[in-house]
Formats: C-alpha cells, sequence, structure tokens
C-alpha cells in the first residue's frame, strides 16, 4: 500500500531556508541588543549619547533603504546586494567585543553605524528576494512563517548571551559582556554558511515569479500612497518596546517595597521574560494575519490595529500585573501582525520589476515615522502620560482610513 507523501514545493523549501538564514541573523542581532546599552555605559557613553546614536542610526538605515532599493531594481544584484549587506550588519556586531580604551565607546557607535548601514543595503533586496518565491505559496503565509523564524531567533538570541553570563565566573563585568559579544560570532557564521548555500541551492529566485511581458516602471499608484500614509501613522503612534520596559521596570521597581504581588512576578530577573513573551505572540500573530491576509487583503490590517491600538491603556495606566500582561499581549499582536502583512501588501501592490523601490519607499516612510513618533512619545512620557497614551492611540487608529482608501483604490483598478 503506497502512502501519499506531500514533498514541499521548491518555492516552500526557499523560504523555510531563507527563513532560517533569518532565525540566526537574529539571534544575532537581538542577543547583542539585549546587552547592547549597558555595554555602550560601561564603555563611558552617557545617555543622551546612546539615544542620539540609537535614533539616529535607525533613521540614516531606514532612509538608505530607498536608496538601495533602487539601486536593486537598477541592477538586479538581489542576491549580491543582500550577501554584502550581511556581511558588513553580521560583522560589525561581534567586532563589539574588540572596542574599549578611552575611546572606546565612540568606536563602538561606529561600528553600530556599520551595522544599520549594512541592513540598509541588504533589506530590500532581501525581501524582494523572498517575494518572488512568496508570490507562489501565499503571500502573507510565507512572510508570516518567515517572521515565526524571525521571531525564535530573537528568543535564542538572548538566552545564549544569558547563559554565556551564567558560566562566566571570573573577569569584571565588561570583560563578560564583552565575551558575550564575541560569541555572537558562531550565529553570525553559521547564518552567513547558510546564506551561502541557499544562494547556490536557489541562484535564481526570480525565477518563482513570473515576468510581465512588458516593462512596468514604478509608478505611485493612489493605492500605495493611502497605504504609505496608513502605515507611517501606525508607525508613529505604535512605540518602541524600549519604552515599554523603561515604564515597567521604573514604576513596579519603586512599588517594590510595598506590594508582594509585584516583587514576586516582576523584578530585575522576571523582566526580560516579558520580552520573551511578547516574541512568542509576536510569532503566533504573524502566522495569524499572514494566512488573514491572503483572503481578506489590507482589511487584515484593520482588525490588527483595531486589536493592538489599546495596548498602552493597559500599560501605562492601569497599575495592575495583569492589565500589565494584558498591554503586553496586545503590543505583540501588532508587532506580528505588522511584521507579516506590511511586506507582503507591497508585494502585491508593486510589480516585480520595481519591486524592491518599492520595500525602499516602505520601509523609509515606515522607519522615519516610527522615529518621529519613538521620540516624541519618549517626550510626552514625561509631561504627560494621558496625553502620550491619547496620541499612541489616535495615531493608530487614524491609519484605519488610510488602508480603507488603499482597499478602495486597489478594488476599482481591478474592475
Amino acid at each position: 500500500m503506497k502512502k501519499n507523501k506531500r514533498k514541499l514545493s521548491t518555492a516552500m523549501s526557499f523560504i523555510i531556508l531563507f527563513g532560517i538564514v533569518s532565525l540566526f541573523s537574529d539571534m544575532t542581532h537581538e542577543g547583542a541588543s539585549s546587552i547592547r546599552g549597558a555595554y555602550l555605559t560601561l564603555l563611558g557613553a552617557s545617555a543622551g549619547t546612546i539615544g542620539f546614536i540609537s535614533g539616529l542610526g535607525e533613521c540614516i538605515g531606514y532612509s538608505l533603504r530607498y536608496v538601495f532599493g533602487k539601486i536593486a531594481d537598477y541592477t538586479k544584484q538581489y542576491w549580491n546586494l543582500t550577501i554584502l549587506g550581511y556581511l558588513l550588519d553580521l560583522l560589525a556586531v561581534p567586532a563589539l567585543s574588540l572596542v574599549g580604551g578611552t575611546y572606546g565607546w565612540v568606536w563602538a557607535c561606529l561600528l553600530l553605524m556599520i551595522q544599520r548601514i549594512g541592513k540598509a543595503i541588504k533589506k530590500p533586496a532581501k525581501d524582494t528576494i523572498m517575494s518572488f518565491a512568496a508570490s507562489q505559496e501565499g503571500i502573507g503565509k510565507s512572510f508570516g512563517i518567515q517572521e515565526v523564524l524571525d521571531q525564535i531567533g530573537a528568543f535564542l538570541g538572548p538566552v545564549l548571551l544569558y547563559l554565556t553570563m551564567l558560566f562566566q565566573t571570573d573577569g569584571s563585568t565588561f570583560q563578560i559582556y564583552s565575551r558575550c559579544f564575541a560569541i555572537l560570532i558562531i550565529p553570525a557564521t553559521i547564518t552567513f554558511i547558510l546564506l551561502l548555500y541557499t544562494k547556490h541551492r536557489f541562484p535564481n529566485p526570480e525565477n518563482f515569479e513570473p515576468t510581465p511581458k512588458e516593462y512596468i516602471p514604478f509608478q505611485l499608484k493612489k493605492e500605495f500612497i493611502f497605504y504609505i500614509i496608513g502605515i507611517s501613522l501606525f508607525a508613529f503612534g505604535f512605540m518602541d518596546y524600549s519604552l515599554i520596559i523603561m515604564h515597567i521596570s521604573h514604576f513596579y521597581t519603586n512599588l517594590a517595597n510595598g506590594l508582594a504581588e509585584t516583587t514576586s512576578l516582576i523584578n530585575t530577573g522576571t523582566i526580560p521574560l516579558l520580552y520573551a513573551g511578547a516574541m512568542l505572540i509576536d510569532a503566533i500573530s504573524a502566522m495569524f494575519f499572514g494566512f488573514l491576509y491572503d483572503k481578506k487583503g489590507v482589511k487584515a490590517l484593520i482588525w490588527s490595529t483595531l486589536i493592538s491600538a489599546p495596548f498602552s491603556i493597559f500599560i501605562f495606566s492601569m497599575h495592575s500585573i495583569p492589565m500589565v500582561l494584558i498591554g503586553i499581549l496586545l503590543w505583540g499582536i501588532g508587532m506580528g501582525a505588522q511584521e507579516s502583512i506590511l511586506k507582503a501588501a507591497v508585494t502585491t501592490m508593486v510589480p516585480k520589476t520595481s519591486r524592491a523601490t518599492g520595500y525602499g519607499i516602505f520601509e523609509l516612510g515606515f522607519g522615519v515615522f516610527w522615529f518621529l513618533g519613538s521620540w516624541l512619545l519618549g517626550v510626552l512620557y514625561d509631561i504627560s502620560i494621558p496625553i502620550m497614551i491619547g496620541v499612541s492611540m489616535i495615531t493608530q487608529l487614524s491609519a484605519i482610513p488610510f488602508y480603507l482608501y488603499s482597499t478602495k483604490c486597489s478594488t476599482n483598478n481591478t474592475k
């Protein structure tokens, strides 16, 4: 009796393999992110310097993605740009273990800038490569799978450094942190080996998607313009996790002497677990909303925005641990949905021949408004938390009409 064995398609094999590359890449990045701020402080950088460099690095990194998106479309060298970007990105992280001395923080900041430039080089080309295979397997589902694998890496990276610290019994705090960055050369090397293997096995991923018979130049169609406005508003109001964890750690540390429940559930040891939990929700949400996108299109973003927008109310105004956990749950849902659906939508709206440019515009708008929003919300946090909550919610919800306009324009174009 023959057994029916369902084999993975070539496109799905590529999607999974490319996702595993992202898994080890995220182990490197997120592992570094978990100790980066403390490491810069040990090197002598002030809080203001750390904030400025982090914000500037993100802004420059996202802005350059438009430039390298245009380059990718013009040259069609998707693999070469992806490999170059990964090389700069991955080498800069373990190289942080080599800095030190009086101006060590300057060299560390320079390496962080190089890392951001590496991400800017690779991101539009990488997402475009991914979109070719995704067009065969379901765009939302494919980007959802990649996000799940990303978040597994985002969880394993900090765990790797936690274990590294656990088994180190000698040396100063600076030396321990330095060794942590050095050990990240392991996932970084695995990432690069797997990347080269993926290129060798799938040298022409553009063949996954048929090329239009006629060249279609890039045009800013109304549906894409409304979509970019919508995701920019969403990014502006969807605050960075660093502000959330700062509030939680600061607020509950101040209450620690008076609330037994607080000291048992939220303390220095358990706070990292909140981020791990958020990443788990992120992964599940990415998969769910990815499948939903394949059925409902951009309308799936409306549902995810409605669900996640109130997260700031639960985290910043309801002084209860269960409410904080609900808030983090909602934040994780929004994060996962944006990582899967936002990229998938670009694939649908922009033709194959100019898709890297579309991704560059998407990354530019999203990144700049994320930076500006995080900056403003951080300032408002010190002035008035209720106003901060209001701005966060209103800007996220104001994205919904633009999603609807985008969907309407898309429907009219297909008639």
